[in-house]
């Protein structure tokens, strides 16, 4: 019985995407006949199911990238295309092809309350090339560890090794900034450091193991950039 809800509620808000509005609880809800509390739960659920929080945080960032990089799903000047719910080139099938077995109604969830989408009319549009998990202490910590884990662990790296077996580890700073300039910077800053990202992404994504190849031996490789700047001094996390 709770399978065939959690596949009537997957259904619903196929349904309403296909009717040109935003799939909402209450509009799942009136459709379902399910309590607004209980869809809550079973769409909850759906996203929980398909795996961890750093599983879910990884294939979400495979749709976005594919999103900004598969040419199905981008205008000829190579900006993220609008996409419907359903169909051929659509979101549907963006996320079959980079995020694996998740449903597609999950996927929208984690991406809507990222605020890294938006829906209406029916189709799925773009706001951030890049996914952010949502605002939630859970988030923030998962984030907190993964990251700086990676980075402490280069750092070690690079201390332990001898020359030829670092890794790259390089920053450019400069104490004189004019403060007016930082807002300049960052908006700078972040459309360079993502356009980076994004062609390191694709790099990695074209020199993935074959899943038919019985000797092929995965690894895990990750490649970041952070920006500072002093203003966060004597800051509080939320």
């Amino acid at each position: 019985m709770e399978l065939a809800r959690k596949a009537w509620v997957d259904e619903a808000y196929r349904q309403v995407a296909a009717r040109g509005k935003r799939p909402t609880i209450s509009s799942v809800s009136a459709l379902t006949g399910l309590t607004r509390k209980e869809t809550k739960r079973i769409r909850d659920e759906v996203i929980d199911d398909d795996g961890e929080r750093d599983l879910r945080y990884n294939r979400a960032i495979r749709v976005v990238s594919g999103w900004t990089g598969d040419d199905r799903f981008r205008h000829h000047d190579g900006s993220p295309a609008e996409l419907p719910i359903e169909g051929e080139d659509s979101f549907a099938t963006l996320v079959k092809d980079y995020s694996g077995d998740i449903p597609t109604v999950a996927m929208l969830a984690i991406l809507e309350t990222s605020n890294t989408v938006t829906v209406a009319d029916g189709r799925v549009r773009l706001l951030e090339r890049a996914y952010i998990p949502a605002d939630t202490p859970a988030e923030h910590l998962a984030l907190l560890g993964a990251d700086s884990g990676e980075f402490v662990a280069t750092i070690g790296h690079n201390f332990a090794s001898p020359r030829d077996a670092r890794v790259f580890q390089r920053k450019v700073s400069n104490p004189n900034v004019n403060a007016a300039s930082i807002p300049a910077f960052r908006h700078f800053s972040n459309a360079q450091s993502q356009a980076l990202l994004e062609r390191y992404h694709h790099w990695l994504t074209e020199h993935e193991i074959d899943p038919a190849d019985p000797d092929a031996v995965a690894r895990y490789v990750a490649i970041g950039v952070y920006y500072y700047d002093d203003s966060f001094d004597g800051e509080s996390p939320p």
